[in-house]
């Protein structure tokens, strides 16, 4: 029972982070930049996405442009922007796999069945967390790099925005889900591997009275 409870709670964080990922790759919140200048009226905020840059006057208007271009993006947009799409997609199957394998559900299948598909789904939540951290953190380190820059000007500068901050608590909420699924199948694995079943071991004369019967059957 504890063990289908901590599943269910696996799958709460990892259903958390599923959500929180397609989030962080689809909002516009990767770098911040908030440019006030003399007058706060015409202060311009701009937000630089994976997918959009968009910018927000303080008087009410928004407008956004697409970034179709994908030869001329830096080399860190595109790889945030593959291993964010394998995040979503990884995390995509975790749900449905782990979804056939715990224990609070009737698919599935017998019990090794199950614990083999909760243990896919945990190696997919892992994945999923890896593949959704390393583009956070090298998209952190860009922006880190160019704000300490002293040759990029001011208004250039920019600061991590919120989709960064959503994508590093994903990706820790899918480590913690896969790895609290991968560990209940392998306690599992263990305690069998520990407590092998009982085999039933005859003496010889019971099995020599044993084959005695059976070849007087045969008489």
């Amino acid at each position: 029972m504890a063990s289908a409870s901590l599943q269910f709670f696996a799958f709460i964080l990892a259903l958390f982070g599923a959500f929180g990922d397609i989030a962080a790759t689809l909002l516009p919140h990767w770098k911040v930049n908030a440019d006030v200048g003399s007058n706060i009226i015409t202060a311009i905020t701009q937000m630089q996405g994976l997918w959009m840059d968009c910018t927000w006057y303080s008087t009410g208007m928004f407008s956004c442009t697409l970034k179709y271009s994908i030869l001329s993006l830096p080399v860190y947009i595109q790889a945030a922007r593959t291993t964010m799409v394998l995040s979503c997609i990884l995390s995509a199957f975790g749900i449905c796999i782990t979804t056939v394998g715990m224990k609070c559900t009737r698919l599935g299948g017998d019990t090794d069945s199950k614990n083999n598909a909760c243990f896919a789904g945990g190696i997919c939540f892992i994945l999923a967390g890896i593949f959704g951290l390393v583009p956070t953190c090298w998209y952190t380190r860009e922006i880190i790099s160019n704000f300490l820059d002293q040759t990029i000007p001011e208004s250039s500068k920019h600061e991590p925005g919120g989709a960064v901050y959503t994508g590093f608590i994903s990706a820790g909420l899918l480590l913690i889900a896969g790895v609290i699924f991968c560990s209940s199948c392998f306690k599992r694995q263990q305690g069998a591997w520990i407590y092998p079943p009982k085999q039933h071991h005859f003496s010889s004369t019971e099995q020599e009275s044993n084959a005695g019967y059976s070849l007087k059957d045969y008489v």
